[in-house]
């Protein structure tokens, strides 16, 4: 048996149709779908590693798996093909953007130093954001949103945007962005952080949003994040309009390898 290469994957999918993205019993999952068309093509039972994990209904623009594999050209014509053949066995609902060779440790969630996230909010309904965005009907307040944003980078505990019982090590992240900013059909949030925690954007966006609706004062935000308390927090905002959008790696600084 020949010895295997490691390979990394990159892809986007809408996340609307899947129960999130790591397989699960009696749910279909974006890296059950992705595995089995790997397998298809590559003719060889194939199983992939994520960069992390997206709930049900989360989109990703950016994400990377990687895998094993024996017996693969790694010359960038082969590799080109088997993206396209991927491309052709997976449904529209999820694409692949590259396929190539990395070294034997490196590892598709652990070796990320940073992720980003953008929430969508619209204000007017739009049938082509339908499961895309969040529709509200009012406008809240940017400028009190971003200045608790701007509070938050000033902690690294952020036990009370996460849910309980995850089997994590430290609740600690390192935010270095957190920023509301307006488009011409609604508003995006923007946050990135070496790493983050199950329902953390979620669960942060809709605590924004209340002081957005001015349910609160801004500075309510220390309070919110020193108590460390999940029950603090504001609720979860719905997972249409979450997306991962970027993964970085140190040894990932082009668009080619």
């Amino acid at each position: 048996m020949s010895e295997k290469q490691r390979y990394f994957i990159e892809l986007a999918y809408n996340g609307t149709g899947y129960h999130g993205w790591q397989v699960q019993p009696n749910a279909i999952t974006v890296q059950e779908v992705l595995d089995k068309a790997l397998a298809t093509v590559l003719r060889q039972p194939t199983e992939t590693i994520g960069c992390g994990r997206t709930d049900t209904g989360v989109h990703a623009t950016q994400f990377f798996a990687h895998f094993d594999a024996e017996e693969l050209d790694n010359g960038h014509p082969a590799l080109e093909k088997a993206v396209r053949s991927l491309n052709s066995v997976l449904p529209d609902d999820i694409g692949i953007k590259r396929l190539f060779p990395i070294h034997a440790g490196a590892h598709a969630r652990f070796d990320a130093t940073q992720r980003s996230y953008e929430y969508h909010i619209h204000f007017e309904k739009d049938p082509f954001r339908l499961n895309r965005s969040w529709e509200l009907r009012d406008k809240p307040d940017i400028a009190l949103m971003n200045a608790a944003a701007k509070t938050m980078m000033e902690y690294t505990d952020f036990s009370c945007f996460s849910k309980s019982n995850t089997q994590t090590f430290t609740n600690n992240c390192k935010i270095v962005r957190a920023e509301w900013v307006e488009n011409e059909s609604g508003m995006v949030f923007h946050i990135s952080a070496d790493r983050f925690l199950r329902n953390m954007v979620r669960a942060i966006v809709g605590t924004l949003m209340e002081i957005g609706r001015k349910e609160m004062p801004p500075e309510n935000i220390r309070e919110i994040i020193e108590s460390k308390n999940r029950s603090n927090a504001g609720t979860s905002v719905p997972a249409c309009g979450l997306y991962l959008t970027e993964v970085k790696y140190p040894y990932l600084l082009g668009s080619t390898i």
